[in-house]
């Protein structure tokens, strides 16, 4: 096996600067709309984190990691996961193509691991194979079958060709990565000095077979291509992840840690509501104060994403837009016009909005134009129901089939209940044919309102 020189020609440095200074500005760019992302999630109220931790350590192993939900259907869990394998393997040659790019050098490990080595970028070219057959079907899937929950009406422009777009990138950086592999074989022939030797899994045979009536100075050519295409597809993928779907890849594991714990169907309770009750059926503590009558009116539930949890604007932003949710929804099923993939890329919609319009500084978005305009002091004239229609909301069972459905444990439920909430207790507002329901509620302390008293059996 030949060694690889060591020294640094001045081409090396030229090449290691460019990277250095390309490098530099993509994650530059990629952290600014991190950055973005977190600040959006923090515009929600804070939520206590409860329950055992070794439950919430499992949850991310099982489900964020090992992907247990998508087995639910089969075949897109089988193509799904040939994916995200190869999409962590590949990273452990990311590393290598980092230390080639900022030291000059070529193929860093090929020398010291050996025979390790060839076993390494092996298996990473046998996953990317698999990789490449389970893009392709999804890109057939999205656009030739036409599966039924990936053209529902919230997948229209942008959602659509973004998750097309990440899938034609996913092409691209395979060819880049084929073509590194490939050309670099047939080098190690003609220029031993430089090229280390390997026999890799797949372009062991297939770069001889594509590229090997080329001369030299191609072949080079084509290797720095496949090279720099494939960095630069890492760093395109990263800078566009904050703006995609894609990011699930990152947020799927602190979102199925932060998940709730609580038992399926379970709600939040509110403390105020439940004295409120207490007092009416005379079970409130007698010695409680009286209440301040002039007092500001509480507001429940949320019309906006300020008064949802960060745990809901994390699960926004975890979204992978599969569908799973709406496919399941008996509202959905039956033509109504909830999509709980809808509610859920709505609440990142609001929170993508409200965070460009404060970072804006537009006093324009103030209440009080006198201060800066920030979460506490922000008002732009819309809501969250400028986004989801009453109908939507009005329209779920609360059987709660997304929350089960969902492969990253985000819960569309407890959003829907919250605007609910707004609506009906803070509102007073609602469906005419539920109103008559609240009324006895509240007047009488029962759901059918009728003539006798409520404890008339007592006194019998």
């Amino acid at each position: 096996m030949s060694t690889p020189p060591h020294y640094f020609t001045f081409g090396h440095m030229v090449q290691s600067i460019i990277f250095i200074l390309v490098a530099a500005a993509a994650l530059g760019y990629a952290f600014v709309g991190f950055r973005k992302v977190y600040q959006n999630i923090h515009l929600g109220k804070k939520e206590t984190v409860s329950g055992p931790t070794g439950e919430r350590w499992k949850n991310m192993a099982l489900v964020a990691m090992g992907q247990k939900k998508m087995f639910k259907r089969l075949i897109p869990a089988v193509l799904h996961f040939m994916l995200y394998v190869a999409f962590v393997f590949t990273q452990i040659e990311l590393i290598e193509i980092f230390i080639d790019g900022v030291f000059g050098v070529h193929r860093f490990f090929a020398v010291p691991l050996g025979g390790f080595y060839n076993f390494i970028i092996s298996t990473i070219e046998v996953l990317s194979v698999l990789a490449f057959i389970a893009t392709v079907i999804f890109l057939i899937r999205r656009n030739i079958l036409f599966i039924p929950r990936f053209n529902k009406p919230e997948m229209s422009g942008w959602p659509k060709l973004d998750a097309n777009l990440i899938l034609i990138f996913e092409l691209m950086l395979l060819a880049f990565i084929f073509t590194m592999n490939g050309t670099d074989e047939v080098l190690q022939s003609m220029d031993p000095a430089h090229y280390p030797d390997t026999n890799l899994a797949i372009t062991g045979w297939l770069g001889p077979a594509i590229f090997g009536g080329l001369g030299q100075g191609t072949l080079s050519i084509l290797e720095r291509v496949g090279w720099w295409g494939h960095i630069l597809m890492v760093f395109v993928f990263l800078g566009y992840l904050p703006a995609s779907k894609h990011l699930h890849i990152l947020l799927a594991f602190p979102n199925t840690w932060f998940a709730r714990l609580k038992p399926a169907g379970e709600m939040e309770n509110m403390p105020a509501i439940m004295e409120e009750v207490k007092s009416m059926m005379g079970l409130g503590d007698p010695n409680a104060p009286e209440p301040d009558m002039n007092a500001e009116l509480p507001e429940f539930g949320a019309n906006d994403i300020f008064e949802m949890s960060q745990i809901d604007l994390l699960g926004a932003y975890t979204c992978t837009e599969c569908g799973r949710c709406t496919s399941v929804c008996p509202a959905n099923i039956t033509g109504k016009k909830l999509s709980p993939r809808k509610i859920v890329m709505d609440l990142r919609d609001r929170s993508e909005e409200v965070g460009e319009k404060i970072r804006s500084g537009n006093a324009e978005y103030a209440k009080d134009d006198t201060l800066p305009v920030s979460a506490d002091n922000f008002d732009d004239g819309k809501t969250l129901w400028d986004f989801i229609s009453r109908e939507e909301v009005h329209a779920c069972t609360t059987c709660n089939a997304c929350v089960e459905a969902c492969p990253v444990l985000i819960n569309p439920l407890e959003m829907i209940t919250k605007l609910r909430r707004h609506e009906i207790l803070t509102e007073a507002a609602g469906p005419q044919d539920w109103l008559p329901l609240f009324n006895s509620i509240e007047n009488q302390q029962r759901a059918w309102s009728v003539g006798t008293s409520r404890t008339a059996w007592t006194e019998e």
